[in-house]
């Protein structure tokens, strides 16, 4: 069945809470002073069954001027509204403010109930209906159906439930599948129990044992049991009402405004870029860096607005902004909001978040008014490509595009099928993408400066893979860049060398001065193979420059031509055969090797011969036992 809240709104005693009684059999009204002075303080909630047996909750919401804080914390879960209008009174200045706030909410679905309608005559109640029609012209009720009830009577009630049910069947579900986002709009404690929160859950899916996050101070907290309707379930959807049992965590460290959501998916932020709007009633024009209070679902936050392309916004007019907050807050792309102004605190506008995550913004920057009109306005497409090349030597994920853009995995999956046709995107694999835009852009730097680098080492296979990816993409993890490396290589526009990396068309060569070294070098590490001058020895020896002669070493040593042993020693390749080759005849007529026929058996010292054994040793030509050795 459908799952979908519906609310209340309307001025301050024109009957919401007793109408919300009369439907669901429910007082919402559950504080003392609310009983005491007869005006809902708190948001209500209830559950209740329309006629077809379809479940659904209200939302109960303050009418006072005071509590309009409290009402937009129960009024962003709203999927249809009860504007409630008593008949006696007509509409009235909080009837026009929650008006306001449900079409800066874009909540479409409603109709209009004429409370008290016992306490008027026929005349009295046409002409009553006659001023909402007018009102609601231009508005997003106009045209809602119009139901007077009374409450005492029972008038008109099974009528408003059967136009809920029918309106209920033009709600647009909210998306199950996607990541679960839950403002807390209540916290208490229930003995046995322990912290309990409630709200309506927005999107995704919440299941018992699941661990959520605390936003926005990151605190991982688990689900102990759920509440929807007033039963206990495994499992609540988006589009509910909902209480969580949470384990581990105390009543004093959770409250209204913070937020429960899927690990790892939203992100605090000081700066949130948004299209905003001001209402036509407004009294006020905004001018940049106004203070103004924020609402976004139960939070509210002080903040300055900071018109990107204007000095003034007037009533009636929208525009780009950046929202500069005094305390961090979590929205996510298409999130709708309200602001108030700070003094005197009325509602004056609210709009559409389209960057959650904003970096500082210049103002009247043509070039960021039109990155931000694309975010709000380009299509699925066109959003996926720009945050793809927004940072084009970064790789992204498939679900940080997800949150990037504000839709669903299997949207932003199809999309990027298409730009990988379209040769604008490349799939990495496992989930992460590049564009081609910044592929080309790594694999210009990657080549120029390999291509200085073999100028420069001519003798050297290549530069370190890793050296390179922390010297020029630091961001890029080694997995990501490996994938990068793995693309390169697939075409042709570099090569592997062990743990370094060349371009295609290098090949180690010396020159005449470095052959001539080389040849130096050969014939002085064979003169006696087995006691062979020291590296630092033989420079000083040929006098031959550092650089190069330390060029050429490197270069034999990645040839196999020479063989460091340990730290500090140096063999020749044929040395090492020899060498071989003299344990092999010993072997065929000895089982077991000491260190002192060894010695004998290369005519030389212990300073080397004991290094020669263990290198035998570690290449599993030979195994010690003891103090002797024997032919693996």
């Amino acid at each position: 069945m459908k799952r979908f809240i519906v609310g209340t709104a309307g001025h301050i005693d024109h009957g919401k809470t007793t109408l919300v009684k009369a439907l669901t059999g429910v007082d919402t009204d559950r504080l003392k002073e609310e009983k005491q002075r007869g005006i809902s303080i708190e948001l209500g909630f209830a559950p209740f069954k329309l006629p077809g047996g379809q479940k659904a909750a209200i939302v109960d919401v303050p009418g006072h001027e005071r509590f309009i804080r409290h009402m937009l914390a129960g009024a962003f879960g709203i999927d249809m509204v009860l504007l409630t209008i008593a008949a006696d009174e007509g509409v009235m200045p909080q009837t026009r403010e929650h008006m306001d706030i449900i079409e800066l909410l874009g909540i479409d679905k409603g109709l209009v109930v004429i409370t008290k309608a016992d306490l008027v005559d026929e005349e009295w109640m046409m002409m009553v209906e006659e001023d909402i029609t007018q009102y609601l012209q231009g508005t997003i009720l106009e045209g809602a159906p119009v139901i007077a009830v009374s409450a005492v009577s029972r008038q008109g009630i099974p009528e408003l439930l059967e136009a809920i049910e029918k309106i209920a069947e033009e709600v647009q579900e909210r998306n199950a599948e996607g990541y679960a986002r839950l403002p807390i709009d209540r916290a208490f404690t229930i003995a046995g129990f322990g912290t309990v929160v409630t709200g309506t859950l927005w999107s995704g899916r919440i299941k018992v044992g699941d661990t959520l996050e605390l936003m926005p101070g990151g605190r991982q907290v688990k689900v102990r049991t759920l509440h929807v309707h007033n039963d206990k379930v495994s499992t609540a959807m988006a589009g509910q009402r909902v209480a969580v049992n949470l384990q581990g965590i105390e009543l004093a460290e959770v409250s209204r405004g913070e937020l429960l959501a899927t690990p790892g998916v939203l992100h605090p932020s000081y700066r949130i870029d948004a299209r905003l709007k001001l209402i036509k009633s407004s009294k006020r024009s905004l001018d940049n860096w106004n203070r103004v209070r924020f609402h976004l679902g139960t939070d509210e936050a002080m903040g300055r607005v900071v018109l990107l392309d204007r000095e003034q916004l007037n009533p009636g007019e929208e525009a780009l902004v950046q929202l500069v907050m005094e305390k961090p807050v979590v929205a996510y792309k298409g999130d709708r909001f309200v602001i108030r102004f700070y003094s005197p605190v009325t509602t004056i506008g609210g709009g559409v978040v389209i960057d959650p995550q904003a970096p500082k913004q210049k103002r009247f920057k043509e070039e960021v008014l039109e990155e931000l009109s694309m975010k709000e306005e380009g299509s699925l497409y066109e959003r996926v490509l720009l945050e793809m090349e927004h940072k084009p030597e970064e790789i992204i994920a498939i679900n940080d595009l997800v949150k990037l853009t504000g839709s669903s995995i299997s949207a932003v999956t199809a999309e990027l099928e298409q730009l990988v046709q379209d040769s604008r995107v490349e799939d990495l694999k496992n989930g992460d993408y590049i564009s081609h835009k910044g592929l080309e852009r790594i694999r210009e730097r990657i080549q120029a400066w390999l291509r200085d680098y073999h100028q420069q080492y001519p003798l050297r296979s290549g530069y370190s893979r890793e050296d390179l990816r922390s010297r020029f993409f630091s961001k890029i993890n080694p997995r990501r860049f490996n994938l990068i490396v793995k693309y390169l290589e697939e075409h042709q526009a570099l090569v592997s060398v062990q743990n370094n990396l060349a371009l295609p068309e290098h090949a180690p060569q010396p020159g005449p001065r470095e052959k001539a070294l080389i040849v130096e070098i050969s014939a002085a590490m064979e003169k006696d193979l087995f006691s062979p001058p020291a590296l630092s020895e033989l420079k000083m020896a040929l006098v031959a420059d550092e650089n190069i002669f330390n060029e050429v070493v490197s270069y034999l040593m990645d040839n196999g031509r020479l063989v460091k042993i340990t730290q500090d020693m140096v063999f020749s390749a044929k040395a090492l055969q020899v060498g071989r080759d003299l344990l092999q005849e010993y072997f065929a007529e000895h089982k077991e090797l000491t260190l002192a026929a060894a010695r004998d058996l290369f005519n030389t010292s212990r300073k080397y011969t004991l290094p020669l054994i263990e290198y035998y040793d570690r290449t599993r030509f030979t195994r010690r036992v003891g103090d002797i050795r024997v032919k693996i």
